[in-house]
């Protein structure tokens, strides 16, 4: 999970745009659809119409930066409107980026892909040993000896 400082400004364009845009085409977004200025080093964040990707832009001292994701499966949870644009707080974005849904209090429903890697089947999680028993450890005859 990504993190960002709380002071951070963070915008949402709230019109779908075309991922085939770049630097120039995003930041001309920003500065008509968002109404921000593009340098002032605010996150501006782009969705497409599926819901399936997402760009961050932001000025990073001495240029541009994209910052971009694209879903396997499932969609992010953002907010489309007319008005072109919506500010939320820099936690928000690491909420809407996890794929939760922040109106049901929910996370979106996403198949995994990958397989899992040995030692987790069902889901359970398993320790160094392969079991899923916790040890303890116990003082037995000796103060210097403990055992499993």
């Amino acid at each position: 999970m990504l993190s960002f400082p709380a002071a951070i400004e963070v915008y949402l364009c709230t019109v779908p745009c075309d991922m085939r845009r770049s630097f120039d085409g995003l930041s001309m977004m920003a500065e008509h659809l968002i109404q921000c200025h593009p340098f002032s080093g605010h996150l501006l964040v782009f969705c497409n119409r599926r819901s399936d990707r997402v760009k961050i832009l932001y000025w990073d001292r001495d240029g541009w930066a994209i910052w971009y994701k694209r879903l396997e499966a499932g969609t992010f949870e953002f907010p489309f409107a007319e008005t072109g644009r919506k500010e939320i707080a820099a936690w928000e974005l690491g909420v809407l980026l996890e794929g939760i849904d922040l109106s049901k209090g929910r996370r979106r429903g996403r198949e995994r892909s990958a397989k899992r890697p040995s030692g987790w089947e069902n889901g359970s999680e398993r320790n160094l040993f392969g079991s899923a028993d916790h040890f303890l450890l116990t003082n037995t005859d000796s103060p210097n000896r403990l055992s499993v």
